[in-house]
């Protein structure tokens, strides 16, 4: 069945549903799991008169923000005895990153949060699990 589960990880409420469900999975068929934090990379933009935000400080809060997300998410792994890899990684395309990391690590499943928005409200603000779903060659189980 299922030996090397992916759980990408933002940290919110709905992403523990995912990955509550991919370390039950992982237990049910001796899995492992993989969880990664997708960070965004400098926006140029953000330099102003107003308010600069150094591209260092930007990354290093990306980083810690990120590192915690997978924490949790290996903290929660072991706990309940299941081996777990995590790593961040910088995209500005977060789908993408989902899609590559699955690929490069051999994962055979993505376990993904979906905040189930539909009609317009999807349209405009787009859904990366949507696009894990379309362009994934793996399966992938949405959990909401």
């Amino acid at each position: 069945m299922y030996k090397r589960i992916l759980v990408p990880t933002d940290g919110s409420d709905i992403t523990q549903r995912a990955i509550t469900t991919a370390i039950s999975l992982a237990k049910l068929t001796g899995a492992e799991v993989f969880t990664i934090s997708v960070k965004d990379p400098y926006p140029y933009s953000a330099i102003s008169e107003m308010q600069p935000t150094l591209p260092q400080e930007f990354l290093d809060a990306q980083e810690r923000v990120a590192s915690r997300n997978v924490a949790a998410v290996k903290e929660a792994c072991l706990a309940v005895g299941i081996p777990c890899t995590a790593h961040t990684v910088e995209s500005v395309s977060v789908w993408e990153a989902v899609v590559d990391y699955a690929k490069q690590h051999g994962c055979d499943l993505i376990v993904m949060a979906s905040h189930g928005r539909r009609g317009v409200q999807a349209l405009l603000l787009g859904s990366e699990t949507n696009r894990v779903l379309t362009h994934s060659t793996i399966p992938v189980l949405v959990v909401r």
